[in-house]
């Protein structure tokens, strides 16, 4: 039995909404968004998935173009990893501007000042991490690096993303061609994970679906000059995401090292730090600001404790939920010297002991937002001041509407971290009243 094809459909797009997409109505009233295209635009889109009141879709041709169009510098593969490379860098920021304003908005919150999205220009080349999956043809038996086709299971093989530092792209070739020379059958191989430090060093992990790999072999045949630690994991199928079930071999014990605002971090492949470090450091150097240092510092969903250890002060509480996390932390901490720091092992709802009113407190929560809870005992205690940095200003939005109870806005910045992509930074500075 044939495969029936998704079906084809025509609309008009109207405008950029928060997930990144663009959307539009179809002649049956029911709202269509799509990738790959830019309001104004005319557009035939794919179908990939179909709900009650709209649809989903990827744009396979542009009937009337927007001005703002360019042509993706990776075009096969920017849908998977960068959909916002078919606009002008100048129409991006716009877009981001206009989507942090319209999610306060969606609260009934008016910002005290126009919206300022900070970005230092650079927009390919910035990431430090990447995340490739892999592809295997059975019938040429070629292995290839690939990515997750957008709003499919399926893949798409690549060369390189233009998103990578260099010695990403490079390292990443080498551990191809090393895997191709040894002939490994690439079904039992799930993802390589990369990271390099500004330095250009560079660290690995290989996750397999099997213990039983030649990982001496493995190691042998992918060497490259820039690279520190080089590690084999093994990684239950059962998951699709890469969990280290067990560390079957490695290079050693190395780990990469950068500097925040002239701080030293070491950080694993694996472990938490930020993507894009001279954006964030800008980021910082904001929020340092408003930093009172008299008084103690709160960080919760601290990470790594990027934030709290470099501007917190010397009387800096760090509170995250992640075991591996809260590992770095505290061997940062001793690196550091940091005597006053103290890490906790908690979710920050969990915690909530240590918001007090004599404190200042960072959040910077995940996408979901702050925890119902700690948002009540912020309102309880009412701490003089909280510095909210947030991955998505809708939530945030939410948050500081049920905060505005007792704290209004003092400042505000957003901060393109991620060029090319929908995700946005944004930093909110809220005061008592």
């Amino acid at each position: 039995m044939t495969k029936k094809e998704p079906p084809l459909l025509k609309v008009h797009l109207d405008r950029i909404i928060g997930g990144g997409q663009t959307i539009g109505v179809l002649e049956s009233g029911k709202k269509c968004l799509v990738w790959g295209g830019l309001p104004g635009e005319t557009v035939i889109a794919r179908q990939t998935k179909k709900k009650s009141s709209y649809v989903e879709g990827v744009v396979t041709e542009v009937i009337n173009k927007s001005n703002e169009r360019i042509a993706p510098t990776d075009p096969d593969s920017y849908l998977s990893t960068s959909p916002w490379q078919i606009m002008q860098f100048s129409s991006e920021q716009h877009y981001k501007s206009a989507l942090i304003e319209e999610a306060f908005e969606l609260h009934d919150i008016v910002l005290p000042n126009p919206i300022d999205l900070y970005s230092d220009g650079v927009e390919y080349g910035y990431r430090n991490k990447i995340e490739f999956s892999f592809w295997y043809d059975n019938d040429t038996e070629q292995l290839d690096l690939a990515f997750f086709r957008r709003g499919t299971h399926g893949k798409i093989t690549i060369e390189r993303t233009s998103l990578a530092s260099d010695p990403i792209t490079m390292v990443s070739r080498a551990v191809l061609e090393g895997i191709r020379k040894l002939k490994i059958d690439g079904r039992n191989l799930k993802t390589l994970m990369i990271r390099s430090s500004r330095s250009g060093k560079v660290s690995w992990q290989l996750y397999t679906k099997t213990e039983e790999v030649d990982a001496k072999a493995i190691l042998d045949a992918t060497k490259h000059s820039s690279t520190i630690c080089a590690e084999i994991i093994y990684s239950n199928p059962k998951s699709p995401a890469s969990v280290i079930t067990k560390r079957i071999a490695t290079t050693g014990d190395a780990t990469l090292t950068d500097s925040i605002l002239d701080i030293p971090f070491s950080y694993a492949t694996e472990g938490f730090f930020q993507i894009n470090l001279p954006v964030y450091e800008q980021t910082l150097r904001d929020m340092k600001k408003w930093i009172i240092t008299d008084k103690p510092i709160v960080d919760l969903y601290s990470g790594v404790g990027t934030i709290g250890l470099t501007i917190g002060g010397d009387n800096i509480t760090l509170v995250e939920s992640n075991e591996s996390a809260v590992r770095e932390m505290e061997q940062n901490i001793k690196k550091l010297d940091k005597g006053g720091a103290k890490a906790i092992l908690a979710p920050s709802e969990k915690v909530l002991e240590h918001i007090t009113a004599e404190s200042i407190i960072i959040v910077d929560p995940p996408r979901a937002g702050l925890h119902e809870k700690v948002i009540e005992k912020l309102l309880e205690v009412a701490p003089e001041r909280i510095i909210y940095l947030s991955c998505n200003p809708v939530t945030q939005a939410r948050d500081v509407a049920q905060l505005a109870e007792k704290y209004g806005i003092q400042h505000h910045r957003g901060y393109n971290f991620f060029p090319r992509t929908p995700h946005i930074e944004n930093l909110v500075i809220l005061d008592l009243r």
